[in-house]
Order: structure tokens, then C-alpha cells, then sequence
């Protein structure tokens, strides 16, 4: 089995080493480069926050357990958890915590979905793991009920997008542990299902819009960009965390292009060959089309649970519903290893830690015990990733 650094990076495949992650290729293989030079795939948890522990049903826990401390909960929980498991990341941190997701799976409904709030710096520096940070340059995400798109050539967006760029970057600019920088997760680049949409494509008939796209979104990744470079020259942009089974216009992949480094796709495939062979050609478009390598940066599947118990199996394959602990592990395997092998794939940070009440799964339940038979496989796979490849 391969051996693996501080960082969960792979000597097998050796590069320059900058002090920073960055992206390179062995051969025709893309790679995440660590800090000391090594090959690394990202295989890391999206969502993990101390409030799912902090419910009536499981307070006493966080205070019996970590002594009411975030700082031990992530050392003695999360940090703890993650590795064991085979995991090398700490993905965004925020979480679902209400809304009406709790209902609906359906991103062609208007949902409005409440989230938690970022880690702060000391935070991440606890964890000492490769970590992303999020940056919310828009609020128009699919999921949001509410959204507000802004109009990327005012004033207003370039100060915003200034504001974010020294009230965030600058407090990671020297890390050694970040990844980089993540936007908006599953933004709305189609038409939302409100109705809401940028000033500049308020009215238009599809081909205006289309061909007005590429302008607003070329504005949109530019100017963020800009901010983001004037205070962290040494990190990757990661860009907006797209949703996959949406759709992705060619426009705004093509306007991202000169200002993302890393492609940053979420799918939540159902449980057919199709379904992950549909997940592949979409990604693969997408690299062919921009040129990136690309990772997923929110995967996941559910089953019913104690506290859940509407999050059902889906008997035709379409929604990644499992019956099962040990079926949600088999599905992760599979699903993974689909794209485990494409030279364009750079890891996956799956969804979630802790089962909470809102988006009700994870991998721990609501008691912080983890579903072993979820976690057996799950970890015999993580930790033997570097030899499939």
C-alpha cells in the first residue's frame, strides 16, 4: 500500500515542491501537488460543523465528549475521524441547517435552503489538514429561494468582491494547508426556477441571453479574480462549485477558463451504470472544454435512519437513495471508481459528517457514531487510492 506524507500526498509521483498546493502533471495524469512536492488526490468530507452536535438530542455529548470545545472536537473528533478513514480533507465547511431541502431533492423546485456559517482561520490551523475555503461572490445558488443576482460591471460587485478578497484571503494567503479558493456552491448560470437571473439577461429570448452569458460571466470570474490575486498569489482558485446535474452553459465554462485554475463539479449520481457513466461524459466535456482538471467537491448518498427516516431508497436507480449503511458504502465505491482512473480526476470531498435534521445523512448518526457499515468499505477504498490508480 502506499505510503503517504503529512499532508496525504503520494511520493510515487514527485514534482517541484513550491510550498503551496498547486496542480501539475505526471505524464498525462493530472495531479494535486502538495507543499513537499508529492502527487495528491483530494479525498475529503464537505460539511462538517460542531452545531449538528449541538441539538436537545445530542448537547450532551458535545459537552460530555469535548468539554463544549470546538478546538477538541476538531482535534479529537473530526481530525481523528477523517484520517482514520482514509480522508485527507476538510472540504467546505458549511452545512445544511433548514429549509426546505428537508422535503425535496429536486433543484426544479424553489427551495429555500438555510446554511451555516464558514470556520474561522484558528479554526482550519487547529485541523492542520488541507482544507478549502469558501467565498460566496453570489447568493444564486439553485437551491436558494431567495436569490440575488448582481450586477457583476457596478461599483457595488467590484467593492463586494474587494471586501471579500481582504477579509478572507489575506488571513490564508500563507497557509500551508489550503487547497484554495472555492465560490458559490451550485450556482444558478441557467435560468433560476424563480425567475431571478443577472440585470443584463432580465428578458432576453434564449439566444440573447446566450450570447450575452459569456460577457456577464467573463465579468463576474475577472473581477473576483483580480481581488484574489492582489492578496494570495500563492494559492489555487477553485472557482464556483457547479452543480452537475444541472445545466452547465458552455459559455460560462469557456469565460471561467483564463481565471480558474481547477474545475469544480457536484454530482449526485444515481445508482446505475448510466447514471455514473452520464456523470463521467459530463465531466470529461467539461475538461475538454475548458482545458482543467477537475474534482467534485460535494458527492453523496442517503438511506433511512432513525432521525430520517424519509430519506428513502429510490428502487429505480435515478436519485442516489440507498436501502442500506452497506449499500450507500458500495454505492460511494462504485461511483468513485468510475472516475477514479481519468487522467483529468483530482479526488472527490464527500457529503457529509454528521447525519443532522435538515439534510439528514452523513456518515456519523446523530450520537456521533459513525455507520460502520458505511465506514468499513469506505476506508479500505480511501486508503488503498493511490495503488488503483
Amino acid at each position: 500500500m502506499a505510503s503517504v506524507n503529512r499532508y496525504g500526498g503520494s511520493d510515487k509521483w514527485k514534482f517541484a515542491s513550491t510550498g503551496y498546493f498547486r496542480v501539475d502533471r505526471a505524464d498525462s495524469r493530472w495531479f494535486f501537488v502538495d507543499p513537499e512536492g508529492c502527487g495528491f488526490l483530494t479525498i475529503g468530507v464537505a460539511h462538517a460543523d460542531d452545531s449538528d452536535l449541538k441539538y436537545r438530542h445530542n448537547l450532551a455529548i458535545w459537552k460530555k465528549k469535548y468539554g463544549g470545545s470546538k478546538e477538541r472536537w476538531i482535534k479529537e473528533g473530526l481530525v481523528k475521524d477523517l484520517k482514520d478513514w482514509g480522508f485527507n480533507t476538510i472540504g467546505w465547511t458549511q452545512d445544511y441547517v433548514g429549509g426546505g431541502w428537508r422535503e425535496a431533492f429536486d433543484w426544479g423546485q424553489r427551495v429555500t435552503v438555510q446554511q451555516s456559517t464558514q470556520w474561522a482561520p484558528r479554526d482550519f490551523e487547529s485541523a492542520d489538514m488541507p482544507y478549502v475555503v469558501l467565498m460566496r461572490v453570489g447568493e444564486t445558488e439553485d437551491w436558494n429561494g431567495d436569490p440575488v443576482f448582481p450586477d457583476v460591471f457596478s461599483k457595488d460587485f467590484d467593492d463586494h468582491c474587494s471586501y471579500l478578497a481582504r477579509s478572507i484571503c489575506v488571513d490564508h494567503a500563507e497557509s500551508k494547508t489550503l487547497l484554495g479558493y472555492s465560490y458559490v456552491d451550485a450556482p444558478s448560470w441557467t435560468r433560476h426556477v424563480s425567475g431571478a437571473d443577472f440585470p443584463q439577461l432580465m428578458g432576453l429570448d434564449e439566444p440573447a441571453r446566450n450570447k450575452k452569458l459569456y460577457e456577464v460571466a467573463s465579468k463576474y470570474y475577472e473581477t473576483i479574480a483580480k481581488y484574489i490575486r492582489l492578496y494570495d498569489t500563492n494559492h489555487l482558485i477553485l472557482g464556483d462549485l457547479y452543480n452537475g446535474n444541472r445545466g452547465l452553459p458552455d459559455a460560462v465554462l469557456l469565460a471561467m477558463k483564463p481565471f480558474v485554475d481547477v474545475l469544480a463539479i457536484q454530482y449526485f449520481p444515481g445508482n446505475t451504470p448510466a447514471a455514473r457513466q452520464e456523470m463521467k461524459e459530463h465531466a470529461a466535456r467539461a475538461v475538454e472544454l475548458t482545458g482543467k482538471p477537475l474534482y467534485i467537491p460535494d458527492i453523496g448518498n442517503w438511506a433511512p435512519t432513525k432521525l430520517n427516516p424519509h430519506r428513502v431508497a429510490d428502487p429505480s436507480g435515478r436519485l442516489a437513495g440507498m436501502e442500506s449503511q452497506a449499500a450507500r458504502a458500495q454505492h460511494y465505491i462504485d461511483t468513485i471508481s468510475s472516475v477514479l482512473t481519468e487522467p483529468w480526476f483530482l479526488g472527490w470531498h464527500w457529503c457529509a459528517y454528521f447525519e443532522n435534521l435538515a439534510r439528514g445523512w452523513g456518515i456519523k448518526d446523530p450520537w456521533d457514531e459513525p455507520y460502520q457499515d458505511f465506514v468499513g468499505p469506505v476506508r479500505a477504498f480511501n486508503k488503498s487510492v493511490y495503488d488503483l490508480i
